[in-house]
């Protein structure tokens, strides 16, 4: 079977065990999930969703998120697309309409359960950043081996090209930030991009406010982001103000002039400052209390993750890259992944004659190994319950060795975010060699299963837990008694043996 035809296969596998494409309304994906927005949750067959061998879990949140693993999800997205596609040009008009209708409703009710402002507000910071991570890897990773290069003295005639392609994203992540945000928050993303473009222009260098000189990218991420936000507003004043017959000229002219202005003389100032206090209390923490620190952010980076807090993170992840070049909070959460496969495999061990967990924990650990943990989490720990915990402890104590060498004076940092994990290593830089990069965070990582694993193992289980989940779910039914049950009467089934 061809790769095409597998990509097929998984996604007409997928498509109907979540109600059909009259029942999605939305397809979209991120490094390691299938997103769907669902017209009726009642459709979902949950079980035999996560019965398919491609599917490592399912997890729900504002869409229906399934988790298929990086590469496979970019490859089968597109697939799905096609057949939802199809089956929308299928169906009836009428049924979709009252699919629609009803799903409208249903939705409407679980948002107004389940989301918070501040979560919603979150999920948009994060679907601003996360559509930026694959060219942050790519840039990154090139970024890593033409340091290498360097090092050895290898290929001189090429390092500078390699340079520019790793460098030129991140001159102008701004603009893809600004775009992204329009695009979030209701405007239009090409003025959004336009006004953001304005932080990274050289020629702000002429400009002085508050009696400093401006610089090409002062504000950063965070400077673009706002000034977005800024125009998005003053766009959707115009839209209800300007005359129509005005509007294609007056509404984006006056969107990126007041915008701009703003942004050149307050919030690229504004948005400097804390950038900059953001950097420089990251440093001084790592530096001071780097061991504490990395204990707490390796402990409780699971947790946040499962509130959905951790997307907070993001624009600090991408402020801290554009300043110093890496991330050095990245490798200290990457330690949380540690500890949940430590903790997986004491469970292994731990649940002898549970065929089934046994068969989840080692399709699960590669993509455990590889940062992927959801599967870990969602598929073992998580169900189990005290696993969790000594899972996070042994993150805890991961996140504690890496901040260690920190506060020593040798940090540990990742060029890009997205990949945790062994996939991590090809991203890793420092202010080091990068053979001490690798070995602290290689350590971090043995410490990580270690704790992990022996918390678990030791800690992780108790009496009832033991007795409830390390039994033999395959067994065979008892055989009859040799002299068998009564038969029935005519025309009457036998009762079940109950056992």
């Amino acid at each position: 079977m061809s790769t095409d035809d597998k990509n097929r296969a998984i996604a007409a596998a997928i498509l109907p065990l979540v109600g059909g494409a009259g029942n999605i309304s939305s397809v979209a994906h991120c490094m390691t999930r299938l997103r769907l927005g669902l017209r009726d949750r009642s459709l979902v067959q949950d079980e035999a969703l996560k019965a398919l061998p491609s599917v490592m879990g399912v997890v729900e949140d504002d869409t229906y998120q399934i988790v298929l693993g990086p590469g496979t999800v970019a490859r089968v997205t597109p697939a799905f697309e096609a057949l939802v596609a199809e089956g929308a040009a299928q169906a009836p008009t009428h049924s979709a309409e009252e699919l629609a209708d009803k799903g409208a409703a249903l939705k409407a009710a679980r948002k107004a359960k389940n989301a918070t402002p501040f979560k919603l507000f979150l999920r948009k910071i994060a679907n601003i950043f996360v559509p930026l991570i694959p060219a942050l890897i790519g840039c990154g990773i090139i970024a890593g081996l033409n340091g290498l290069l360097i090092n050895l003295g290898w290929l001189p005639g090429v390092t500078p090209a390699l340079a520019a392609i790793a460098s030129g994203f991140m001159a102008l992540i701004a603009v893809f930030v600004g775009f992204n945000t329009a695009k979030e928050f209701g405007g239009t993303p090409i003025l959004g991009g336009a006004v953001a473009a304005i932080i990274v222009f050289a020629g702000v260098a002429k400009i002085e406010v508050f009696g400093q000189t401006l610089s090409p990218g002062q504000g950063g991420v965070l400077g673009a982001l706002g000034a977005a936000v800024l125009a998005v507003y003053v766009e959707k004043w115009c839209r209800r103000w300007v005359p129509e017959s005005l509007d294609v000229l007056v509404t984006p002219t006056l969107t990126v002039l007041v915008s701009g202005l703003v942004t050149i003389y307050g919030l690229m100032f504004v948005a400097g400052e804390v950038s900059q206090g953001i950097g420089d209390f990251a440093n001084w923490l790592l530096e001071n209390a780097g061991a504490g620190a990395g204990f707490l952010l390796g402990g409780l980076f699971l947790p946040l993750v499962m509130l959905g807090l951790h997307q907070a993170l993001i624009p600090i992840h991408t402020t801290l890259i554009e300043q110093q070049g890496y991330t050095a909070l990245l490798p200290i959460l990457a330690m949380a992944g540690a500890g949940q496969v430590g903790a997986a495999m004491a469970a292994y061990l731990r649940l002898p004659r549970n065929g089934s967990i046994r068969r989840t924990i080692k399709s699960a650990l590669p993509a455990g190994f590889l940062g992927v943990g959801e599967p870990l989490i969602y598929g073992v720990s998580l169900p189990l319950g005290r696993p969790f915990v000594t899972a996070c402890v042994g993150g805890a104590f991961g996140g504690g060795f890496v901040g260690l060498f920190s506060m020593l004076g040798d940090k540990v940092g990742s060029t890009a975010i997205g990949p945790s994990g062994w996939a991590l290593f090809p991203l890793l830089d420092g202010n080091k060699g990068l053979g001490t990069t690798i070995a602290i965070y290689a350590g971090g990582l043995i410490v990580g299963y270690l704790v992990g694993f022996v918390a678990t193992y030791f800690w992780g289980f108790s009496r009832e837990l033991i007795e409830e989940f390390d039994v033999d779910t395959e067994a065979a039914a008892p055989a009859p008694v040799a002299a068998g049950p009564p038969a029935a009467a005519p025309g009457h089934e036998p009762e079940p043996v109950k056992v």
